[in-house]
Protein backbone atom coordinates (compact mmCIF):
# COMPACT_ATOMS: atom_id res chain seq x y z
CA UNK A 1 0.00 0.00 0.00
CA UNK A 2 2.80 2.39 0.91
CA UNK A 3 4.53 1.63 -2.39
CA UNK A 4 1.33 2.34 -4.37
CA UNK A 5 0.81 5.61 -2.50
CA UNK A 6 4.38 6.74 -3.23
CA UNK A 7 3.96 5.81 -6.90
CA UNK A 8 0.75 7.81 -7.18
CA UNK A 9 2.44 10.82 -5.53
CA UNK A 10 5.31 10.65 -8.00
CA UNK A 11 2.91 10.40 -10.93
CA UNK A 12 0.90 13.35 -9.57
CA UNK A 13 4.08 15.41 -9.28
CA UNK A 14 5.06 14.49 -12.84
CA UNK A 15 1.62 15.46 -14.10
CA UNK A 16 1.74 18.76 -12.22
CA UNK A 17 5.15 19.75 -13.61
CA UNK A 18 4.56 18.46 -17.16
CA UNK A 19 3.33 21.87 -18.51
CA UNK A 20 6.32 23.60 -16.88
CA UNK A 21 8.74 21.12 -18.44
CA UNK A 22 7.02 21.59 -21.80
CA UNK A 23 7.36 25.37 -21.58
CA UNK A 24 11.01 25.09 -20.53
CA UNK A 25 11.73 22.76 -23.44
CA UNK A 26 10.06 25.25 -25.80
CA UNK A 27 12.07 28.10 -24.28
CA UNK A 28 15.31 26.15 -24.74
CA UNK A 29 14.41 25.49 -28.38
CA UNK A 30 13.65 29.19 -28.97
CA UNK A 31 16.89 30.29 -27.30
CA UNK A 32 18.93 27.71 -29.22
CA UNK A 33 17.40 28.80 -32.52
CA UNK A 34 17.84 32.49 -31.76
CA UNK A 35 21.23 32.60 -30.03
CA UNK A 36 23.07 30.25 -32.38
CA UNK A 37 22.21 32.13 -35.56
CA UNK A 38 24.52 34.32 -37.61
CA UNK A 39 22.35 37.36 -36.99
CA UNK A 40 22.53 36.84 -33.23
CA UNK A 41 26.30 36.38 -33.50
CA UNK A 42 26.51 39.65 -35.43
CA UNK A 43 24.43 41.49 -32.81
CA UNK A 44 26.53 40.21 -29.92
CA UNK A 45 29.79 40.82 -31.80
CA UNK A 46 28.82 44.41 -32.66
CA UNK A 47 27.87 45.15 -29.05
CA UNK A 48 31.01 43.56 -27.63
CA UNK A 49 33.24 45.33 -30.18
CA UNK A 50 31.65 48.63 -29.13
CA UNK A 51 32.32 47.74 -25.50
CA UNK A 52 35.89 46.81 -26.43
CA UNK A 53 36.50 50.23 -27.96
CA UNK A 54 35.00 51.81 -24.86
CA UNK A 55 37.27 49.73 -22.66
CA UNK A 56 40.34 50.63 -24.73
CA UNK A 57 39.41 54.29 -24.53
CA UNK A 58 38.98 54.03 -20.77
CA UNK A 59 42.33 52.27 -20.38
CA UNK A 60 43.97 54.84 -22.64
CA UNK A 61 42.60 57.65 -20.50
CA UNK A 62 43.97 56.00 -17.38
CA UNK A 63 47.35 55.87 -19.11
CA UNK A 64 47.56 59.64 -18.98
CA UNK A 65 46.07 60.68 -15.70
CA UNK A 66 47.17 64.30 -15.70
CA UNK A 67 46.12 64.92 -12.12
CA UNK A 68 47.99 61.88 -10.88
CA UNK A 69 51.14 62.83 -12.80
CA UNK A 70 51.06 66.43 -11.59
CA UNK A 71 50.59 65.33 -7.97
CA UNK A 72 53.40 62.82 -8.32
CA UNK A 73 55.76 65.38 -9.87
CA UNK A 74 54.95 67.93 -7.15
CA UNK A 75 55.62 65.38 -4.42
CA UNK A 76 58.92 64.26 -5.99
CA UNK A 77 59.95 67.88 -6.55
CA UNK A 78 59.35 68.72 -2.91
CA UNK A 79 61.38 65.75 -1.69
CA UNK A 80 64.16 66.36 -4.22
CA UNK A 81 64.30 70.02 -3.16
CA UNK A 82 64.75 69.00 0.48
CA UNK A 83 67.62 66.71 -0.45
CA UNK A 84 69.16 69.40 -2.65
CA UNK A 85 69.05 71.95 0.17
CA UNK A 86 70.61 69.52 2.63
CA UNK A 87 73.35 68.60 0.17
CA UNK A 88 73.99 72.23 -0.61
CA UNK A 89 74.42 73.07 3.08
CA UNK A 90 76.59 70.08 4.04
CA UNK A 91 78.38 68.65 0.99
CA UNK A 92 79.21 71.69 -1.14
CA UNK A 93 82.70 73.09 -0.38
CA UNK A 94 85.15 75.64 -1.73
CA UNK A 95 85.27 79.32 -2.47
CA UNK A 96 85.10 81.25 -4.63
CA UNK A 97 84.42 78.21 -6.90
CA UNK A 98 82.29 75.60 -5.10
CA UNK A 99 82.53 71.85 -5.71
CA UNK A 100 80.48 68.85 -4.59
CA UNK A 101 82.07 66.60 -1.97
CA UNK A 102 80.76 63.23 -3.20
CA UNK A 103 81.81 61.40 0.02
CA UNK A 104 79.84 63.78 2.22
CA UNK A 105 76.93 63.70 -0.24
CA UNK A 106 76.77 59.90 0.03
CA UNK A 107 76.90 60.05 3.84
CA UNK A 108 74.14 62.68 3.94
CA UNK A 109 71.94 60.72 1.55
CA UNK A 110 72.44 57.57 3.60
CA UNK A 111 71.06 59.35 6.69
CA UNK A 112 67.99 60.68 4.83
CA UNK A 113 64.77 58.69 4.59
CA UNK A 114 63.78 57.65 1.09
CA UNK A 115 60.44 55.76 0.95
CA UNK A 116 60.12 52.37 -0.72
CA UNK A 117 59.23 52.63 -4.41
CA UNK A 118 61.32 55.79 -4.80
CA UNK A 119 64.99 56.35 -5.44
CA UNK A 120 67.30 59.34 -4.93
CA UNK A 121 70.42 59.80 -7.07
CA UNK A 122 73.14 62.46 -6.74
CA UNK A 123 75.45 63.29 -9.66
CA UNK A 124 78.48 65.58 -9.83
CA UNK A 125 78.97 68.30 -12.42
CA UNK A 126 80.45 65.76 -14.90
CA UNK A 127 77.37 63.54 -14.70
CA UNK A 128 79.08 60.81 -12.63
CA UNK A 129 77.00 59.07 -9.96
CA UNK A 130 78.00 60.31 -6.50
CA UNK A 131 75.35 58.71 -4.29
CA UNK A 132 72.48 56.25 -4.67
CA UNK A 133 69.76 55.70 -2.03
CA UNK A 134 69.41 52.09 -3.15
CA UNK A 135 73.10 51.41 -2.42
CA UNK A 136 72.95 53.38 0.84
CA UNK A 137 69.95 51.37 2.07
CA UNK A 138 71.38 48.07 0.90
CA UNK A 139 68.49 47.42 -1.47
CA UNK A 140 69.02 44.90 -4.26
CA UNK A 141 66.98 44.71 -7.45
CA UNK A 142 65.98 41.09 -8.13
CA UNK A 143 65.02 39.91 -11.61
CA UNK A 144 64.27 36.30 -12.54
CA UNK A 145 65.97 35.13 -15.72
CA UNK A 146 64.64 32.32 -17.92
CA UNK A 147 66.53 28.99 -18.01
CA UNK A 148 69.40 28.88 -20.51
CA UNK A 149 68.28 28.18 -24.05
CA UNK A 150 64.62 29.05 -23.42
CA UNK A 151 62.75 32.09 -24.65
CA UNK A 152 61.50 34.54 -22.07
CA UNK A 153 57.84 34.30 -23.11
CA UNK A 154 56.65 36.40 -20.18
CA UNK A 155 59.16 39.12 -21.02
CA UNK A 156 58.13 39.05 -24.68
CA UNK A 157 54.46 39.40 -23.76
CA UNK A 158 55.25 42.20 -21.32
CA UNK A 159 57.26 43.99 -23.97
CA UNK A 160 54.45 43.61 -26.51
CA UNK A 161 51.91 44.94 -24.02
CA UNK A 162 54.11 47.91 -23.18
CA UNK A 163 54.60 48.66 -26.87
CA UNK A 164 50.83 48.57 -27.48
CA UNK A 165 50.26 50.66 -24.36
CA UNK A 166 52.75 53.30 -25.44
CA UNK A 167 51.31 53.36 -28.97
CA UNK A 168 47.73 53.95 -27.77
CA UNK A 169 48.74 56.33 -24.99
CA UNK A 170 50.88 58.34 -27.37
CA UNK A 171 47.78 59.74 -29.06
CA UNK A 172 46.85 61.51 -25.82
CA UNK A 173 50.30 62.95 -25.04
CA UNK A 174 51.50 66.45 -25.74
CA UNK A 175 54.74 67.10 -27.62
CA UNK A 176 56.63 67.84 -24.39
CA UNK A 177 55.33 64.65 -22.77
CA UNK A 178 56.39 62.57 -25.79
CA UNK A 179 59.87 64.13 -25.64
CA UNK A 180 60.10 63.33 -21.93
CA UNK A 181 59.11 59.71 -22.54
CA UNK A 182 61.89 59.25 -25.10
CA UNK A 183 64.53 60.99 -22.91
CA UNK A 184 67.16 58.93 -21.09
CA UNK A 185 68.32 59.59 -17.53
CA UNK A 186 71.67 60.88 -18.76
CA UNK A 187 69.95 63.31 -21.10
CA UNK A 188 67.69 64.45 -18.28
CA UNK A 189 70.68 65.11 -16.01
CA UNK A 190 72.56 66.90 -18.76
CA UNK A 191 69.57 69.08 -19.57
CA UNK A 192 69.04 70.06 -15.92
CA UNK A 193 72.72 70.91 -15.35
CA UNK A 194 72.99 72.79 -18.64
CA UNK A 195 69.90 74.95 -18.26
CA UNK A 196 69.95 75.18 -14.47
CA UNK A 197 66.18 74.50 -14.44
CA UNK A 198 64.28 71.55 -13.01
CA UNK A 199 63.48 68.78 -15.47
CA UNK A 200 60.50 66.49 -14.76
CA UNK A 201 58.43 63.93 -16.66
CA UNK A 202 57.72 60.28 -17.28
CA UNK A 203 60.44 58.33 -19.02
CA UNK A 204 61.16 54.68 -19.72
CA UNK A 205 63.25 52.71 -17.26
CA UNK A 206 65.88 50.09 -18.13
CA UNK A 207 63.25 47.34 -18.46
CA UNK A 208 60.73 49.47 -20.32
CA UNK A 209 58.79 50.38 -17.17
CA UNK A 210 57.60 53.94 -16.69
CA UNK A 211 59.46 56.10 -14.19
CA UNK A 212 58.26 59.44 -12.88
CA UNK A 213 61.46 61.43 -12.52
CA UNK A 214 62.46 64.89 -11.28
CA UNK A 215 66.00 66.25 -11.65
CA UNK A 216 67.02 69.46 -9.81
CA UNK A 217 70.38 71.15 -10.36
CA UNK A 218 72.59 71.81 -7.26
CA UNK A 219 73.69 75.36 -7.89
CA UNK A 220 74.90 77.50 -4.97
CA UNK A 221 75.84 81.00 -6.05
CA UNK A 222 74.62 80.36 -9.63
CA UNK A 223 77.25 77.65 -10.16
CA UNK A 224 76.02 74.13 -10.97
CA UNK A 225 78.08 71.59 -9.04
CA UNK A 226 75.80 68.58 -9.52
CA UNK A 227 72.20 67.45 -9.55
CA UNK A 228 69.65 65.50 -7.52
CA UNK A 229 67.36 63.02 -9.30
CA UNK A 230 64.34 61.67 -7.49
CA UNK A 231 62.50 58.78 -9.14
CA UNK A 232 59.25 56.94 -8.43
CA UNK A 233 58.61 53.44 -9.75
CA UNK A 234 55.02 52.97 -8.58
CA UNK A 235 53.28 54.74 -11.49
CA UNK A 236 52.55 51.46 -13.32
CA UNK A 237 51.23 49.96 -10.09
CA UNK A 238 48.90 52.94 -9.56
CA UNK A 239 47.60 52.69 -13.13
CA UNK A 240 47.13 48.93 -12.73
CA UNK A 241 45.16 49.53 -9.54
CA UNK A 242 42.94 52.00 -11.39
CA UNK A 243 42.36 49.46 -14.12
CA UNK A 244 41.52 46.75 -11.64
CA UNK A 245 38.99 49.11 -10.11
CA UNK A 246 37.44 49.68 -13.57
CA UNK A 247 37.33 46.00 -14.54
CA UNK A 248 34.26 45.10 -12.43
CA UNK A 249 32.30 47.88 -14.11
CA UNK A 250 33.44 46.72 -17.53
CA UNK A 251 32.49 43.17 -16.63
CA UNK A 252 29.07 44.30 -15.47
CA UNK A 253 28.66 46.30 -18.68
CA UNK A 254 29.63 43.20 -20.69
CA UNK A 255 27.00 41.14 -18.87
CA UNK A 256 24.37 43.80 -19.54
CA UNK A 257 25.36 43.98 -23.21
CA UNK A 258 25.28 40.20 -23.57
CA UNK A 259 21.89 40.05 -21.85
CA UNK A 260 20.41 42.77 -24.05
CA UNK A 261 22.10 41.25 -27.10
CA UNK A 262 20.50 37.91 -26.28
CA UNK A 263 17.15 39.67 -25.87
CA UNK A 264 17.59 41.36 -29.25
CA UNK A 265 18.56 38.02 -30.75
CA UNK A 266 15.43 36.40 -29.35
CA UNK A 267 13.29 39.30 -30.53
CA UNK A 268 14.90 39.68 -33.97
CA UNK A 269 17.03 36.71 -34.97
CA UNK A 270 14.51 34.14 -33.72
CA UNK A 271 11.54 35.45 -35.75
CA UNK A 272 13.73 36.01 -38.81
CA UNK A 273 15.00 32.42 -38.54
CA UNK A 274 11.42 31.13 -38.27
CA UNK A 275 10.41 33.17 -41.31
CA UNK A 276 13.39 31.87 -43.30
CA UNK A 277 12.55 28.28 -42.29
CA UNK A 278 8.94 28.83 -43.36
CA UNK A 279 10.07 30.30 -46.70
CA UNK A 280 12.34 27.29 -47.23
CA UNK A 281 9.43 24.99 -46.41
CA UNK A 282 7.29 26.78 -48.99
CA UNK A 283 10.00 26.16 -51.56
CA UNK A 284 10.17 22.45 -50.73
CA UNK A 285 6.42 21.93 -50.30
CA UNK A 286 5.74 21.59 -54.03
CA UNK A 287 2.67 23.82 -54.02
CA UNK A 288 1.26 22.53 -50.74
CA UNK A 289 0.19 25.34 -48.41
CA UNK A 290 2.59 25.84 -45.50
CA UNK A 291 1.42 27.85 -42.46
CA UNK A 292 3.45 30.97 -41.80
CA UNK A 293 4.53 32.07 -38.29
CA UNK A 294 2.10 34.55 -36.79
CA UNK A 295 3.70 37.82 -35.63
CA UNK A 296 0.64 39.97 -36.24
CA UNK A 297 0.68 41.22 -32.64
CA UNK A 298 4.07 42.83 -33.17
CA UNK A 299 3.81 46.46 -34.27
CA UNK A 300 7.38 46.72 -35.55
CA UNK A 301 9.34 45.84 -38.68
CA UNK A 302 9.28 42.12 -37.84
CA UNK A 303 5.48 42.24 -37.84
CA UNK A 304 5.55 44.12 -41.16
CA UNK A 305 7.96 41.52 -42.57
CA UNK A 306 5.67 38.68 -41.48
CA UNK A 307 2.66 40.38 -43.07
CA UNK A 308 4.65 40.90 -46.27
CA UNK A 309 5.73 37.24 -46.25
CA UNK A 310 2.16 36.13 -45.64
CA UNK A 311 0.81 38.35 -48.44
CA UNK A 312 3.54 37.13 -50.77
CA UNK A 313 2.91 33.44 -50.06
CA UNK A 314 -0.87 33.92 -50.32
CA UNK A 315 -0.38 35.61 -53.69
CA UNK A 316 1.91 32.75 -54.72
CA UNK A 317 -0.63 30.12 -53.68
CA UNK A 318 -3.42 32.03 -55.42
CA UNK A 319 -1.30 32.20 -58.56
CA UNK A 320 -0.59 28.46 -58.38
CA UNK A 321 -4.30 27.76 -57.92
CA UNK A 322 -5.10 30.08 -60.82
CA UNK A 323 -2.53 28.34 -63.04
CA UNK A 324 -3.92 24.94 -62.11
CA UNK A 325 -7.48 26.10 -62.75
CA UNK A 326 -6.42 27.79 -66.00
CA UNK A 327 -4.72 24.62 -67.19
CA UNK A 328 -7.85 22.58 -66.43
CA UNK A 329 -10.07 25.11 -68.24
CA UNK A 330 -7.73 25.20 -71.24
CA UNK A 331 -7.71 21.42 -71.44
CA UNK A 332 -11.50 21.35 -71.30
CA UNK A 333 -11.95 24.07 -73.94
CA UNK A 334 -9.44 22.51 -76.35
CA UNK A 335 -10.98 19.10 -75.89
CA UNK A 336 -14.34 20.16 -77.37
CA UNK A 337 -13.13 21.12 -80.89
CA UNK A 338 -10.70 18.21 -80.88
CA UNK A 339 -13.55 15.82 -80.10
CA UNK A 340 -15.64 17.36 -82.87
CA UNK A 341 -12.74 17.10 -85.33
CA UNK A 342 -12.09 13.47 -84.42
CA UNK A 343 -15.74 12.53 -84.79
CA UNK A 344 -16.00 14.30 -88.16
CA UNK A 345 -12.81 12.61 -89.35
CA UNK A 346 -14.10 9.16 -88.38
CA UNK A 347 -17.40 9.76 -90.19
CA UNK A 348 -15.62 11.28 -93.22
CA UNK A 349 -13.84 8.00 -93.93
CA UNK A 350 -17.17 6.17 -94.14
CA UNK A 351 -19.16 8.85 -95.97
CA UNK A 352 -20.06 7.94 -99.59
CA UNK A 353 -22.10 11.00 -100.51
CA UNK A 354 -20.02 13.92 -101.86
CA UNK A 355 -22.30 16.47 -100.26
CA UNK A 356 -21.94 14.79 -96.87
CA UNK A 357 -18.17 14.74 -97.25
CA UNK A 358 -18.17 18.46 -98.08
CA UNK A 359 -20.24 19.18 -94.98
CA UNK A 360 -17.86 17.15 -92.83
CA UNK A 361 -14.78 18.89 -94.31
CA UNK A 362 -16.41 22.29 -93.70
CA UNK A 363 -17.13 21.26 -90.11
CA UNK A 364 -13.51 20.18 -89.62
CA UNK A 365 -12.23 23.46 -91.07
CA UNK A 366 -14.57 25.42 -88.83
CA UNK A 367 -13.39 23.54 -85.74
CA UNK A 368 -9.75 23.98 -86.77
CA UNK A 369 -10.36 27.73 -87.08
CA UNK A 370 -12.07 27.74 -83.69
CA UNK A 371 -9.14 25.81 -82.22
CA UNK A 372 -6.68 28.26 -83.78
CA UNK A 373 -8.54 31.27 -82.31
CA UNK A 374 -8.76 29.56 -78.95
CA UNK A 375 -5.02 28.81 -78.86
CA UNK A 376 -4.24 32.39 -79.91
CA UNK A 377 -6.41 33.84 -77.14
CA UNK A 378 -4.93 31.43 -74.60
CA UNK A 379 -1.42 32.42 -75.66
CA UNK A 380 -2.27 36.11 -75.33
CA UNK A 381 -3.81 35.57 -71.89
CA UNK A 382 -0.80 33.58 -70.66
CA UNK A 383 1.64 36.27 -71.84
CA UNK A 384 -0.36 39.09 -70.33
CA UNK A 385 1.25 39.00 -66.86
CA UNK A 386 4.75 39.07 -68.34
CA UNK A 387 3.83 41.97 -70.62
CA UNK A 388 2.31 43.97 -67.77
CA UNK A 389 5.42 43.42 -65.64
CA UNK A 390 7.81 44.29 -68.48
CA UNK A 391 6.17 47.44 -69.86
CA UNK A 392 6.96 50.72 -68.12
CA UNK A 393 4.14 52.94 -66.89
CA UNK A 394 3.57 56.50 -68.09
CA UNK A 395 0.73 59.06 -68.01
CA UNK A 396 -1.98 58.08 -70.51
CA UNK A 397 -4.65 60.48 -71.82
CA UNK A 398 -7.81 58.33 -71.85
CA UNK A 399 -9.78 60.78 -74.02
CA UNK A 400 -7.09 60.75 -76.70
CA UNK A 401 -6.73 56.95 -76.45
CA UNK A 402 -10.47 56.38 -76.92
CA UNK A 403 -10.63 58.84 -79.84
CA UNK A 404 -7.79 56.94 -81.56
CA UNK A 405 -9.58 53.63 -81.04
CA UNK A 406 -12.88 55.03 -82.42
CA UNK A 407 -11.03 56.38 -85.48
CA UNK A 408 -9.61 52.91 -86.18
CA UNK A 409 -13.10 51.34 -85.97
CA UNK A 410 -14.66 54.00 -88.20
CA UNK A 411 -11.88 53.98 -90.80
CA UNK A 412 -11.90 50.19 -90.92
CA UNK A 413 -15.71 50.06 -91.19
CA UNK A 414 -15.82 47.69 -88.26
CA UNK A 415 -18.91 49.36 -86.79
CA UNK A 416 -21.31 48.45 -89.60
CA UNK A 417 -24.42 50.61 -89.27
CA UNK A 418 -23.75 51.20 -85.55
CA UNK A 419 -22.40 54.47 -84.15
CA UNK A 420 -19.62 55.10 -81.63
CA UNK A 421 -20.11 58.19 -79.45
CA UNK A 422 -17.53 59.55 -76.96
CA UNK A 423 -18.11 62.12 -74.21
CA UNK A 424 -14.89 62.69 -72.24
CA UNK A 425 -13.63 65.25 -69.76
CA UNK A 426 -10.43 66.89 -71.02
CA UNK A 427 -7.17 66.08 -69.30
CA UNK A 428 -8.34 62.72 -67.91
CA UNK A 429 -4.93 61.12 -67.22
CA UNK A 430 -4.09 57.76 -65.69
CA UNK A 431 -0.69 56.26 -64.89
CA UNK A 432 -0.49 53.04 -66.84
CA UNK A 433 0.52 51.17 -69.98
CA UNK A 434 -1.13 52.45 -73.14
CA UNK A 435 -1.19 49.21 -75.16
CA UNK A 436 -2.87 47.03 -72.47
CA UNK A 437 -5.34 49.82 -71.68
CA UNK A 438 -6.12 50.03 -75.40
CA UNK A 439 -6.83 46.30 -75.37
CA UNK A 440 -9.28 46.83 -72.47
CA UNK A 441 -11.41 49.34 -74.34
CA UNK A 442 -11.08 47.48 -77.65
CA UNK A 443 -12.50 44.34 -76.04
CA UNK A 444 -15.31 46.31 -74.40
CA UNK A 445 -16.20 48.07 -77.68
CA UNK A 446 -16.13 44.74 -79.57
CA UNK A 447 -18.41 43.25 -76.97
CA UNK A 448 -20.82 46.23 -77.15
CA UNK A 449 -20.90 46.18 -80.98
CA UNK A 450 -21.66 42.48 -80.94
CA UNK A 451 -24.75 42.92 -78.78
CA UNK A 452 -25.98 46.25 -80.21
CA UNK A 453 -28.56 46.00 -83.04
CA UNK A 454 -27.97 47.50 -86.49
CA UNK A 455 -28.47 51.26 -86.29
CA UNK A 456 -27.76 51.22 -82.53
CA UNK A 457 -25.29 53.40 -80.67
CA UNK A 458 -22.37 52.51 -78.39
CA UNK A 459 -21.71 55.36 -75.96
CA UNK A 460 -18.50 55.91 -74.05
CA UNK A 461 -17.96 58.46 -71.29
CA UNK A 462 -14.94 59.52 -69.24
CA UNK A 463 -15.76 61.34 -65.99
CA UNK A 464 -13.93 62.27 -62.83
CA UNK A 465 -15.04 60.77 -59.53
CA UNK A 466 -14.07 62.19 -56.16
CA UNK A 467 -13.27 65.78 -57.08
CA UNK A 468 -10.56 67.26 -59.22
CA UNK A 469 -8.13 64.57 -58.13
CA UNK A 470 -9.14 61.02 -57.37
CA UNK A 471 -10.42 58.38 -59.75
CA UNK A 472 -11.73 58.26 -63.29
CA UNK A 473 -14.92 56.45 -64.36
CA UNK A 474 -15.03 55.12 -67.94
CA UNK A 475 -18.34 53.63 -69.09
CA UNK A 476 -19.15 51.67 -72.26
CA UNK A 477 -22.89 51.30 -72.95
CA UNK A 478 -24.76 49.39 -75.65
CA UNK A 479 -28.40 49.06 -76.71
CA UNK A 480 -28.47 45.29 -76.64
CA UNK A 481 -30.68 42.91 -74.65
CA UNK A 482 -28.68 43.40 -71.45
CA UNK A 483 -27.10 40.85 -69.14
CA UNK A 484 -29.02 38.36 -66.99
CA UNK A 485 -28.71 39.41 -63.34
CA UNK A 486 -27.15 36.07 -62.37
CA UNK A 487 -24.44 36.51 -65.03
CA UNK A 488 -23.28 40.04 -64.12
CA UNK A 489 -20.19 38.59 -62.38
CA UNK A 490 -19.94 35.29 -64.21
CA UNK A 491 -19.19 36.95 -67.54
CA UNK A 492 -15.72 37.90 -66.23
CA UNK A 493 -14.78 34.26 -65.71
CA UNK A 494 -12.46 32.56 -68.18
CA UNK A 495 -14.07 30.73 -71.13
CA UNK A 496 -17.54 31.90 -70.18
CA UNK A 497 -19.41 33.19 -73.20
CA UNK A 498 -23.01 34.27 -73.75
CA UNK A 499 -23.59 35.43 -77.31
CA UNK A 500 -26.72 37.00 -78.80
CA UNK A 501 -29.19 34.89 -80.76
CA UNK A 502 -27.98 34.09 -84.26
CA UNK A 503 -24.25 34.52 -83.46
CA UNK A 504 -22.02 31.83 -84.93
CA UNK A 505 -20.95 29.19 -82.42
CA UNK A 506 -17.27 28.98 -81.60
CA UNK A 507 -16.32 32.44 -82.86
CA UNK A 508 -15.48 33.65 -79.32
CA UNK A 509 -13.18 32.06 -76.75
CA UNK A 510 -14.75 33.64 -73.64
CA UNK A 511 -11.42 35.15 -72.56
CA UNK A 512 -12.03 38.76 -73.57
CA UNK A 513 -13.69 40.05 -70.40
CA UNK A 514 -11.38 37.96 -68.20
CA UNK A 515 -8.39 39.66 -69.85
CA UNK A 516 -10.08 43.06 -69.37
CA UNK A 517 -10.46 42.52 -65.61
CA UNK A 518 -6.89 41.26 -65.33
CA UNK A 519 -5.48 44.38 -67.03
CA UNK A 520 -7.69 46.77 -65.05
CA UNK A 521 -6.71 45.10 -61.74
CA UNK A 522 -3.01 45.37 -62.69
CA UNK A 523 -3.53 49.15 -63.02
CA UNK A 524 -5.07 49.43 -59.57
CA UNK A 525 -8.63 49.74 -60.88
CA UNK A 526 -11.91 47.86 -60.86
CA UNK A 527 -14.52 46.87 -63.43
CA UNK A 528 -18.12 45.73 -63.09
CA UNK A 529 -21.12 45.20 -65.32
CA UNK A 530 -24.68 46.45 -64.88
CA UNK A 531 -27.85 46.94 -66.90
CA UNK A 532 -28.90 50.42 -67.98
CA UNK A 533 -32.61 49.81 -67.35
CA UNK A 534 -34.37 47.91 -64.57
CA UNK A 535 -36.04 45.55 -67.02
CA UNK A 536 -32.56 44.36 -68.07
CA UNK A 537 -32.08 45.99 -71.45
CA UNK A 538 -28.81 47.63 -72.43
CA UNK A 539 -25.53 46.68 -70.80
CA UNK A 540 -23.09 49.07 -69.18
CA UNK A 541 -19.47 48.28 -68.26
CA UNK A 542 -17.94 50.66 -65.68
CA UNK A 543 -14.14 50.88 -65.41
CA UNK A 544 -12.69 52.79 -62.45
CA UNK A 545 -9.01 53.81 -62.64
CA UNK A 546 -6.80 56.01 -60.41
CA UNK A 547 -6.27 59.52 -61.80
CA UNK A 548 -2.94 61.36 -61.91
CA UNK A 549 -4.27 64.83 -62.74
Amino acid sequence: MASDTATRKREALKTRFTPLRTRMAGLRAVLRRALFSRLALGILTANLVALGFLALGTLALTENRTGLIDAKVDSLTSQADIIRNVITETAVEGAPEPILNTRLAAEVLARLYVPAGTRALIYDRDGRLAADSYLSAGRVSVELLPPPGERDLGGALTGSWRGLRDFIGGFFLSEAERDARERSLAEEIGLAQTTGDPVAGIRRGPQGERVVSVTLPIAPVQTVVGSVTYESYDYDALIAADRLAILPYLGFAALIIVAFGALLAVRIAGPVKRLSDAARSVQLAGGRRVPMPDFSRRKDEIGDLEQAFRAMTDALYDRLDAIESFAADVAHEIKNPLTSIRSAAEVLVKAKDAAARERLVALIQKDVGRLDRLITDISNASRLDAELARDSVAPVDLARLLRDIIRVYVDGERCGERQLVLDADPGAMVLGREEPLGRVFTNLIDNALTFSPQGGTVRMTVRRAGGARGRLLVTVEDEGPGIPPEALETIFQRFYTQRPAGAAFGTHSGLGLAIVRQIVSAHGGTIHAENRHPEGSGARFVVELPSVS
